[in-house]
């Protein structure tokens, strides 16, 4: 894969996606969610990549926000479309059956911090910096940061962030819900890395499985929720996955799963 503003490295069975425009601070612009996206595709046929860990290059930011620059002359259309390329992204980070973790170090701003909201879930360094500025320049978050901050941290909250325009620190998305563990900035990609590759580790069809329900479930009545459950969990019991897992469990060793 050769990309001009990713870094892709590959780490055993743990792909790691550096976005590289540090200098403006690995702004989001079409080039960037373009090759996300083909970037997001191309693991999902991967029958080698287990786990995925999005961040940034250079030590500043994540993705301090949108291309300003980019989107200072467009019409709505214009709009209407990029905001449709930065969901088109998110759905992709939703879908794929692998994790994905965003590892924040740095600003997570307007578009980074959407971003980092499309991941499963998110590891953030003492010094990173989240907010949804928007309303500073006129608009809203467009790459789904409303929804996605909403179900993440609850209406209230996300309201006061989306119409603050607040920035804030790692501590406070830490209590708030928005991010899931912050540990100091050497240790950052370390510690994201070792997670993905515990997770890597179980079975890959119970995994993909475990981020379906979940992720559909959250907009469905907990009845019809439930019953997703139910038959996912049962159609697990058709795999040699299944098979393997519980015969290493009463064997006492390690599962040699395959995905199948």
């Amino acid at each position: 894969m050769n990309f001009e503003t990713l870094i892709v490295e590959d780490r055993g069975p743990v792909r790691i996606v550096s976005i590289n425009r540090p200098k403006a601070l690995n702004a989001l612009n079409a080039q960037v969610v373009g090759e996300l996206t083909e970037l997001v595709e191309e693991t999902a046929i991967s029958d080698t990549v287990r786990a995925l860990v999005l961040t940034g290059a250079g030590e500043k930011a994540f993705v301090a926000g949108a291309d300003i620059k980019a989107m200072s002359d467009m019409n709505p259309g214009d709009a209407l479309a990029f905001a449709g390329k930065g969901h088109a992204l998110g759905e992709e980070l939703g879908a794929i059956g692998i994790p994905v973790i965003a590892a924040v170090g740095g600003f997570a701003l307007g578009g980074g911090c959407e971003l980092a909201l499309a991941c499963d879930f998110i590891y953030a360094s003492t010094k990173a910096k989240f907010g949804q500025p928007e309303v500073k320049l006129g608009v809203i978050p467009g790459f789904g940061g409303t929804q996605r901050m909403l179900r993440r941290i609850g209406a209230a909250r996300a309201l006061e962030l989306c119409m603050t325009g607040e920035m804030i620190k790692a501590d406070e998305a830490l209590r708030i819900g928005l991010v899931n563990k912050v540990v100091e900035p050497d240790a950052l990609l370390d510690t994201a890395v070792a997670t993905a590759n515990t997770i890597a580790s179980m079975g890959p069809l119970a995994i993909a499985k475990v981020k379906e329900v979940i992720h559909e479930g959250a907009n469905k009545a907990l009845d019809d929720a439930n019953l997703q459950e139910q038959t996912a969990f049962a159609a697990l019991f058709a795999s040699a996955d299944q098979k393997e897992g519980m015969a290493a469990f009463m064997e006492k060793r390690d599962a040699n799963f395959k995905g199948e």
